[in-house]
């Protein structure tokens, strides 16, 4: 039996709430467990400078654990981010971008930021399956704008931990089980079961094959889950909201 009474292949609670923030053009609040992630989206008319004049935009990232997210404080990092904080953000840039068309997004740039308000693992996931819906909010919203003619996004994304607890290969990792585990691994896949990335690490003796193939089969049937939910969060389309101020 797991600490909070679930079978290894259940997910915590998610929950995806829409419009959190007022003036962002995608903002989500996700909610996994215990686990609480303010994923916003906002158009920039512009791109980066090595961008300009190819056609093309971009899709970037930030990421940060807000000082009161953890039982001890988290200082802020005022000059930039550094180790664990800029890996994060750049996985979520990357993840992100690889479901986009951004030659369909033209010379524009979608500002990404995932603060997390509290954190029981898996916040690099919840980044992203939240973030992946602000995206589609807020390029919605510049469709409804007329400033593009269908949403550029290929595909869904989302992701989700996995790990060996005890022997036992489990889903969807509290922090109590994280700080544990003999195997962890987060796993980033589209609505057409393609990895988008997949990040596994031994803590203590080597996995196998095997173990290998059971948590990234154990992340896909998570994963299908997750979609399912986003599917039915994206049914009904946001309301209009102005692009820019």
């Amino acid at each position: 039996m797991r600490p909070d009474g679930r079978a290894p292949d259940e997910l915590r609670p998610i929950t995806f709430e829409r419009d959190y923030t007022a003036y962002a053009q995608g903002s989500v609040m996700v909610t996994c467990g215990d686990t609480k992630v303010l994923c916003t989206a906002m158009v920039d008319e512009d791109v980066p400078r090595w961008m300009r004049g190819t056609g093309k935009g971009w899709v970037t990232a930030e990421y940060a654990m807000l000082p009161g997210s953890s039982p001890e404080r988290i200082r802020r990092e005022t000059k930039g981010p550094k180790g664990r904080t800029q890996e994060i953000q750049r996985l979520i840039g990357r993840a992100l971008r690889s479901v986009c068309d951004m030659r369909a997004l033209g010379e524009r740039q979608i500002l990404i930021d995932c603060d997390v308000l509290q954190a029981d693992g898996g916040t690099r996931t919840a980044s992203i399956s939240g973030a992946y819906l602000a995206l589609h909010d807020c390029l919605t919203r510049v469709v409804q704008a007329g400033l593009l003619t269908s949403v550029p996004l290929y595909d869904e994304l989302a992701a989700i931990s996995v790990g060996v607890v005890d022997g036992q290969p489990v889903l969807d990792l509290p922090y109590v089980e994280d700080s544990t585990a003999e195997t962890d691994m987060n796993v980033v896949m589209t609505g057409k079961g393609l990895f988008v990335e997949v990040q596994g690490t031994a803590e203590g003796a080597p996995f196998s094959r095997d173990e290998l193939d059971a948590l990234l089969a154990l992340a896909e049937g998570g994963i299908r889950q997750i979609h399912a939910l986003q599917r039915e969060y994206l049914a009904e389309p946001p309301s209009p909201r102005a692009i820019g101020r």
